[in-house]
């Protein structure tokens, strides 16, 4: 608590709140929005965006073959920043990142497919108390306009997910805001299936802001990105991947569950506290930390030295990546450790550290991590923060279920 108040007070000291509280209008006219803000906020877009999925290399689209793209879904034409958002003063839909990044050379088609809730969209409608979701009847000439509009295009680009209604706080009995469901609100996933049955070939973009439990798109649709919300830029940003100016390298920070049957879904786990339910699958639809690239990464060379430590000595672990494909990319690497045996149970692993970097085709880099005390500590029974002496998992790899593991010996020195 202390640190995240001192980070906050070290902002308003830097920006001089505590001599001069009152702003400046006229200079913060010219400071708000300006070219730099809007490239960091694009920046800030490229590197969140996560690719769940790409069968066959559907993405990036080549130019040379795609002449032609529908553009379809609720969530295409708004920009969407979520709740204690305001106006940016420039905001880009999706709708408008793919028409500018086509041009003249691609023709671009619009349908709106079906409703997630009707009346204000975008980040005013967090503040609209009443929600009213799309009649369902009035969307079937919506889904039939979307199925005209795909077979007439070469590529169908389904932006779906979630809104600033369906997507808040519920803060009393007459203020509303969650739902129950992870499901796609209203007619959505009727609409992805019927543009996937029109067999042009398919990518969904996701944009919301929680988790959801895309079933079908994930066995269906053959390319699928996790945007959440992606600020203003957030067009520009979807049109720079979609057409492989950007090559995503984001990864999940939050588990994919089949249902919310699967809840809490989550990687840390304790040895026995999973178990299943009848006539399903216990794995999520897609794990923590989760992120695949439009070139492919190969890890090797795992190391750790010493092997034996004292619990208040240190060690260092270490792997080799390689760019295995045939594009510049960014992978993160993840370390995860797992005490085997502890006086307090303790989660099969947990995320300790992690690093992004970005490497050329066929290029390799060694990543390091150390193994401090405070990455191998935990509370015991007594509350007290302790690292005993044990034998413990060290590891590393692209996700929470991709991982090679070495064994840490710790002694009592």
């Amino acid at each position: 608590m202390d640190r995240a108040v001192a980070r906050i007070l070290r902002v308003k000291f830097e920006m001089g709140l505590f001599e001069d509280p009152y702003a400046d209008p006229d200079h913060a006219e010219r400071f708000v929005n300006c070219v730099e803000h809007q490239q960091l906020a694009l920046k800030a877009a490229h590197k969140a965006i996560v690719l769940l999925k790409n069968q066959d290399g559907l993405l990036p689209l080549d130019r040379a073959k795609v002449k032609s793209i529908a553009v379809i879904g609720p969530n295409a034409a708004d920009v969407h920043l979520g709740g204690y958002s305001a106006d940016p003063g420039h905001g880009v839909s999706v709708l408008e990142g793919i028409q500018h990044k086509a041009g003249d050379t691609i023709q671009v088609s619009y349908a709106e497919g079906c409703k997630i809730t009707t009346g204000v969209q975008g980040w005013e409608a967090w503040h609209i108390d009443e929600v009213e979701v799309g009649d369902p009847e009035e969307d079937t000439p919506r889904i039939a306009e979307a199925v005209r509009v795909a077979q007439a295009a070469d590529v169908a680009v389904v932006v779906v997910g979630g809104n600033e209604s369906t997507c808040r706080e519920g803060w009393s009995e007459e203020h509303l805001g969650d739902r129950d469901s992870l499901d796609l609100l209203g007619r959505q996933d009727e609409l992805v299936q019927a543009i996937v049955e029109t067999g042009t070939p398919t990518v969904v973009v996701l944009i919301n802001g929680r988790p959801l439990t895309i079933n079908y798109i994930a066995e269906h649709v053959p390319a699928i990105l996790e945007g959440w919300y992606l600020g203003q830029e957030t067009g520009t940003a979807v049109a720079d991947v979609l057409f492989g100016d950007v090559n995503p390298g984001g990864k999940l920070p939050i588990t994919f569950p089949r249902s919310v049957g699967q809840l809490p879904a989550y990687y840390y786990q304790k040895p026995s506290a999973k178990r299943g339910y009848l006539l399903t699958n216990t794995e999520p639809l897609f794990p923590f930390g989760h992120g695949l690239s439009f070139t492919t990464f190969a890890y090797s060379n795992l190391e750790l030295a010493p092997q034996e430590v004292g619990v208040g000595g240190k060690a260092m672990v270490s792997v080799d990546v390689t760019n295995t494909g045939e594009m510049a990319g960014d992978e993160v690497v993840q370390l995860y450790i797992r005490d085997r045996i502890s006086s307090v149970t303790r989660p099969v692993k947990e995320l300790k550290g992690f690093c992004r970097i970005t490497l050329k085709p066929g290029e390799t880099r060694t990543v390091t991590f150390a193994i401090t005390p405070d990455k191998l500590s935990f509370l015991d029974a007594h509350m007290e923060r302790v690292v005993e002496p044990g034998l413990f998992d060290i590891m590393v790899g692209s996700s929470s279920a991709q991982l090679d593991t070495v064994a840490l010996q710790v002694v009592e020195k």
